[in-house]
């Protein structure tokens, strides 16, 4: 059986099902190595300024190793965060065919693609996006830094249409490049009889002060200028004004905007605010919205998996254009609506037509819209290729 050694960082609740799945398929033996050693149980999340342990298992049905880690300042917030001296030497013992390796930017991860390079196969996965890009001569040399870096990978795995145009512009060829969405679990957002999601969901909205006739907007993420809470709470403020029942909007997490967000919301009921929750309560959360908004201006908002859960949950986004994977993952009008991310307006304009009808049958959309982006998809591109 062909081995295919994995390199990340720690433990996440987007890759490690499909790890677990891939080893339980048993077509292609992998052992993942995870380089960030402090951050086996509790990661240290310096954006949200909380220490988080995730309450679900992503360490079960796999073989797996923590590499030490030897960076003073250790994680993944700059590149020599990752500095593990005895990584190529322990996938080398291991003798793998080929090796996946998540992210270049890290000082282990490119010193494993530059070591590996030529004597096995160098897989990649990464979520860049040209989104971002700035025209100009620091853009021009950064092109010509990437196109350096990538001549060491043989085949990258691109989770969406933006990621694979990023790809192309730093001189990856079409037959280099390798679809694999971007994928959660969906099995687990899922509702059914057993998992009464949406009645819990209800009564969580009951105990907000919401009753099931009220259209409710919710934000899930990080508090963070990157994503614009304050942009959509500002937006929900502004239509308030000019409807007869109120929009309700449920802002969920931490971040350094926090304060503000407490400050412009303290006198409006219908904004509530809820501290960060972990892995389990997730489906049910997404239902306490009528709709997901993801308003994010980036940079760095690659793809949004939040908007994979939250169609995996039958609700409808409303998403901003910086968010990566809006090009795969909407269908304006069928499963969710876009807006310019600097324009509160045309925001205004989407959140002030919403009807509760509308969005439920959009919600159905999006579930069966979310059907075509599994793990399932990523784990049979990795078998079809090695």
């Amino acid at each position: 059986m062909k081995k295919l050694a994995i390199v990340t960082t720690h433990p996440i609740q987007y890759y490690a099902p499909w790890f677990k799945l891939m080893a339980q398929r048993g077509n292609v033996e992998i052992k993942v190595f995870y380089t960030w050693s402090q951050a086996s149980e509790i990661v240290k999340d310096k954006t949200f300024g909380k220490d988080i342990k995730w309450d679900i298992p992503l360490l079960e049905g796999y073989h797996y190793e923590f590499v030490e880690n030897i960076s003073k300042d250790p994680g993944t917030h700059h590149k020599n965060g990752i500095d593990c001296p005895e990584l190529n030497y322990r996938i080398k013992d291991w003798q793998p065919d080929t090796i996946l390796i998540f992210g270049w930017y890290l000082k282990s991860h490119l010193k494993a693609m530059k070591f590996f390079k030529g004597k096995i196969p160098v897989w990649f996965r990464g979520d860049s996006t040209l989104l971002d890009d700035v025209p100009g001569v620091k853009q021009v040399l950064r092109k010509y830094y990437l196109t350096y870096i990538y001549r060491y990978i043989d085949k990258a795995f691109y989770v969406g249409t933006q990621n694979k145009a990023y790809f192309k512009s730093v001189g990856l060829k079409e037959d280099q490049l390798v679809l694999a969405h971007h994928a959660i679990d969906n099995e687990r957002y899922y509702d059914s009889e057993e998992k009464n999601y949406e009645n819990s969901a209800l009564v969580w909205r009951k105990e907000l002060g919401f009753n099931k006739d009220d259209l409710v907007v919710l934000f899930a993420g990080k508090f963070e200028s990157k994503k614009q809470p304050d942009f959509l709470l500002k937006a929900i403020q502004r239509v308030n004004k000019k409807l007869q029942q109120p929009l309700k909007l449920v802002l969920v997490g931490h971040g350094p905007l926090e304060d503000e967000l407490e400050l412009w919301s303290k006198n409006d009921s219908n904004i509530k605010m809820i501290p960060f929750q972990n892995q389990s309560k997730m489906p049910i959360l997404y239902r306490l919205g009528n709709v997901f908004c993801l308003p994010s201006k980036g940079p760095g908002e690659t793809w949004g998996l939040a908007v994979n859960e939250a169609m995996a949950s039958s609700r409808p986004v409303i998403v901003s254009d910086k968010v990566g994977g809006t090009t795969d993952m909407l269908v304006s009008g069928y499963n969710g609506f876009s807006f310019n991310h600097t324009n509160q307006n045309e925001l205004m304009g989407i959140l002030e037509n919403l009807s509760l009808r509308k969005l439920e049958a959009m919600g159905k959309n999006a579930k069966a819209h979310v059907n075509n982006f599994t793990m399932l998809k990523i784990v049979e591109a990795l078998e079809n290729e090695i």
